[in-house]
């Protein structure tokens, strides 16, 4: 269940040093990762009044930030600079790491900053980045999100958070902001990772069920919008399918989340399952078809095109029999 959202206030708990950009009672954010989420959660915080530093690689992302009302700076030192918190909604650990150290991010934010790690990580590798962050004297807390894109428009994510429990109570008007369920998972980094991996593993099933089942549908010769609609009312229903049933009747949908993006993920929860030794059968075949639909040429398209992996496999196969 989501704990209890009584906690300290950011501003009060915070040791921080007085700067001109920090509004009354406000914590200075620096968010790194201004894609399709980042970008809507960096939004939600700039009109909760809270002051945020965008930072990005990407030029037409910082424009759109800027556009929004944000303050955005190509380069993460300066994004850094004088911010009490790094959120970082970035595509992976290595960029995590040469955000904060390489770039140096961490050493120009003040001296007791939080970073909260919000994207889809292994959870050994956040244990890690967790220790390098505390060793010098900041706090951590793995963060990682579910919802999607909708979620951070709408700001309703579910965050799963591990880490030491002050520095969470601390952070929950932040977090507040972003979704509509926060869960405590337990002191140690890792652990939320670990959580957000279990997540990720139903969805990369049912996603991948979901484009074998309407496939079939397809191949049979079957109207697959009316087996959409049956099977969406029926038992058989998920929310994956719901969601992405539809867009894998497009031809080229609009991208929300990137097949290579399950390829990285399903990678994660393989990685999570041998830490762990527990056997992930299904979760590997599921792996198994979007690195087809990646190796097909399709890594950049929405992930509802995991489909194309199927329809691959038997295409020309009736005209063959004929």
């Amino acid at each position: 269940m989501p704990v209890s959202r009584r906690r300290p206030e950011l501003h009060q708990a915070l040791e921080t040093k007085p700067s001109p950009a920090r509004g009354p009672g406000k914590p200075t954010i620096g968010f790194f990762g201004l894609g399709s989420m980042g970008l809507p959660m960096a939004s939600h915080l700039l009109k909760s009044g809270f002051n945020v530093k965008g930072f990005d690689i990407s030029e037409n992302a910082l424009k759109s930030f800027a556009d929004s009302g944000g303050t955005a700076y190509p380069d993460a030192t300066e994004a850094a600079s004088e911010t009490d918190v790094l959120m970082l909604m970035v595509v992976n650990i290595d960029q995590a790491h040469q955000a904060l150290f390489e770039r140096g991010a961490l050493a120009n934010s003040t001296r007791t900053s939080i970073v909260v790690l919000m994207s889809t990580c292994p959870p050994g590798e956040v244990e890690q980045l967790a220790e390098a962050v505390t060793a010098r004297g900041h706090r951590f807390l793995d963060a990682p999100v579910s919802g999607g894109v909708a979620g951070a428009r709408d700001a309703s994510l579910s965050i799963m958070v591990a880490g030491d429990r002050q520095t969470y109570e601390m952070s929950r008007d932040l977090l507040d902001v972003l979704g509509s369920k926060i869960y405590y998972l337990g002191e140690r980094p890792g652990q939320a990772s670990v959580a957000k991996a279990v997540n990720q593993l139903l969805c990369g099933v049912h996603l991948a069920a979901a484009a074998e089942a309407l496939s079939l549908a397809e191949r049979a010769g079957l109207d697959t919008s009316t087996v959409l609609e049956i099977v969406s009312g029926s038992a058989a229903a998920s929310w994956m399918l719901n969601d992405r049933g539809q867009r894998m009747l497009l031809e080229d949908p609009e991208v929300t989340s990137a097949v290579d993006i399950f390829v990285k993920d399903l990678g994660i929860v393989l990685a999570a399952g041998s830490s762990a030794r527990a056997a992930l059968p299904l979760a590997s075949v599921a792996h198994q078809f979007f690195l087809a639909a990646s190796g097909q040429g399709s890594g950049s398209a929405d992930d509802s095109q995991v489909i194309r992996a199927y329809r691959g496999m038997t295409a020309g196969q009736k005209e063959a029999k004929k």
